[in-house]
């Protein structure tokens, strides 16, 4: 059985769709505030120019999500799978970001639950790199039960390399 990337997952407070050149419009409107960027490696990501490079990315990846607001049906946020490893039974969960107020618990805990629970009939282990100043964004892998395995280098954008936190979460025997 392959890997779905883009599955249609649905919570009682989100959905995640399949991204598609369409919502461009609505998710800039979400991204286009420089206060979710702020503890971000690319904090220039809310300028139209930069988020253009993310959108554009996003869509070439084939793993990316709108979030989408079930009770309004707006879309609130992105995320996405990237960079799934058959050999190693393991894919990264990333690139995500909520409108501010959507942060700070419930929303991100059931979106990491549903994609947690899709990859994990595919996989061992997903692995969340988030930015060495990004206290919010590893607050929140700490409150998933994530596991801090160290420091690797990436690269966003135009930006030169930066440390990032690497987060584990390691699939558990069905008892």
């Amino acid at each position: 059985m392959s890997f779905d990337l883009q599955p249609h997952l649905k919570g009682e407070l989100i959905e995640l769709r399949p991204l598609a050149p369409e919502h461009w419009d609505d998710l800039f409107a979400v991204a286009s505030d420089p206060l979710i960027w702020e503890q971000h490696p690319e904090s220039d990501r809310y300028k139209e120019d930069v988020f253009r490079v993310f959108f554009r990315e996003a869509l070439e990846s084939g793993g990316a999500f709108v979030v989408i607001d079930t009770k309004t049906q707006h879309v609130i946020g992105s995320t996405r799978f990237y960079g799934y490893d058959p050999e190693k039974t393991e894919i990264e969960i990333g690139w995500t970001f909520l409108a501010r107020k959507f942060w700070g618990g419930r929303y991100n805990a059931e979106m990491k639950r549903l994609l947690l629970n899709h990859a994990f009939k595919f996989v061992e282990s997903v692995v969340f790199l988030v930015g060495e100043k990004n206290f919010r964004s590893q607050k929140a892998m700490e409150k998933i039960g994530a596991t801090k395995i160290g420091l690797v280098t990436r690269t966003y954008g135009n930006h030169p390399p930066h440390l990032s936190v690497k987060y584990v979460v390691m699939r558990q025997p069905e008892s």
